[in-house]
């Protein structure tokens, strides 16, 4: 599913050409996604210019001025921005369409799979449910090895699944915790409350280096996600050890390990990480 740099990446590619302009109608082509959609976007949304968009965690937000529109891309979600007269596709479920010089452009919500969210909301976005129990940005300042410290504190869990936790830490998905992991050099299975202070200021700049150069790759394009240009990301192949079972690790050349966590596939080199 897009994690933090997919979201992020498509926040960059939807923000510059469409902040500023006036949003001219909404076409929904289903009732709802994971929850209804808003009935009632057609007499909210014309008219209002897009002043911002921003990003907490994997969800984004859009800002009208007189409410937000929250959306989550879900497990195969991607926002395009395609000229507003051209075809919808069998997954196309929403167009939001903006004035755009001469013409009109879409910004179209595909989701193959239905997972994803839009919602309304007025008033401050930060007291939404879906919002407020939302961890700590990974790539903030406030993000560092003593507040880490603090969070692992007694705790007996696995790393991976606790970096994966969007109650303590937002946006680190199964993809850029086991590759966070590697950077570090640390074992996935290492029990977490373990972890001396020094062992965490390696993984604290791990993860935000690997979430920056995921988003300067344009993120991971695997399975159905693509940039709002339509072009897809590159990062899966800078990948250490994530989906390499069994290939030799580009540092010691031992063959790559996978092992289940919480039901999801954990990747690993047992020589770079102890």
């Amino acid at each position: 599913m897009p994690e933090l740099p997919e979201v992020e990446v498509t926040r960059r590619g939807i923000a510059s050409p469409l902040c500023g302009k006036r949003l001219r109608a909404t076409i929904a082509r289903v009732p709802a996604l994971r929850y209804p959609l808003p009935e009632d976007l057609d007499r909210l949304l014309p008219g209002r210019r897009l002043l911002d968009v921003r990003r907490r965690g994997k969800y984004l937000l859009l800002d009208f001025g007189s409410g937000h529109l929250l959306i989550h891309l879900g497990m195969s979600g991607s926002l395009r921005l395609v000229p507003a007269h051209q075809s919808a596709e069998k997954h196309d479920h929403l167009d939001l369409v903006f004035d755009a010089g001469r013409g009109a452009v879409a910004l179209r919500l595909r989701d193959p799979r239905r997972f994803g969210a839009v919602l309304w909301l007025e008033g401050d976005p930060r007291g939404h449910p879906l919002l407020k129990t939302l961890g700590i940005e990974p790539l903030s300042e406030e993000f560092d090895a003593s507040w880490l410290k603090a969070q692992l504190a007694g705790l007996k869990a696995a790393i991976k699944p606790v970096l994966m936790d969007s109650h303590r830490v937002v946006g680190i998905g199964n993809i850029y915790a086991s590759e966070s992991l590697y950077r570090a050099g640390i074992d996935p299975r290492t029990r977490a409350g373990s972890i001396s202070l020094q062992r965490l200021e390696r993984l604290v700049p791990a993860i935000k280096q690997t979430l920056l150069a995921a988003i300067e790759a344009g993120g991971s394009s695997l399975r159905d996600f693509i940039r709002s240009d339509g072009s897809s990301g590159y990062f899966q192949q800078q990948y250490f050890v994530y989906g390499r079972t069994g290939e030799a690790c580009r540092v010691c050349g031992r063959p790559i390990r996978e092992l289940r966590q919480g039901q999801r596939a954990t990747f690993f080199c047992a020589g770079c990480q102890k």
